[in-house]
């Protein structure tokens, strides 16, 4: 039974918060477990998702295995380093701040007896510009349209409440 690790580290979130999408995906498939992170809403579901696609990766590059047999056998979510910080208060006191960060450790089991997947997630890749050209494309500027009205005075308002206007009376 083969098994992939993948880490991150240093994620500035806190593990709390990462703990309540990580238990979520904890024993599905591969395939499920990507589908349902890219259904959620909660900002830690974007960089467990790089993370999970990141050893799928790997398990497709590096050992050329099937992904689909693959499941999430354990995600752990632990405390990293904290930056701690002050905010000033009255009286010239000040309440501390801890900025807290996580460490996430994904692994992914081999399950031969797991059925295939019930869809197929497709990811759009960005293209590629042609190779000559750099990354600014040039526009042409577009050409000014006439104006349909003409006013050679400012309107009733703009002479009324032009504090200029008043001065020269």
């Amino acid at each position: 039974m083969t098994k992939q690790v993948a880490k991150l580290n240093y994620l500035r979130m806190a593990p709390r918060k990462v703990r309540l999408v990580g238990d979520l995906i904890k024993g599905l498939t591969v395939n499920e477990a990507e589908a349902q992170l890219l259904a959620m809403r909660k900002r830690a579901a974007q960089p467990l998702l790089k993370l999970l696609r990141s050893a799928v990766a790997n398990i497709k590059n590096n050992k050329r295995l099937n992904e689909e047999k693959f499941y999430v056998e354990s995600l752990r979510v632990d405390q990293g380093p904290m930056l701690k910080r002050s905010l000033p208060r009255a009286r010239g006191m000040s309440s501390p701040i801890q900025k807290k960060m996580s460490n996430v450790l994904l692994i992914l089991a081999e399950n031969p007896k797991l059925k295939s997947p019930r869809f197929k997630i497709v990811v759009r890749k960005k293209a590629k510009l042609p190779p000559g050209t750099t990354g600014s494309v040039k526009r042409e500027k577009p050409k000014k349209e006439e104006k349909m009205f003409e006013t050679k005075k400012p309107g009733f308002f703009k002479r009324l409440f032009n504090p200029k206007s008043r001065a020269a009376k």
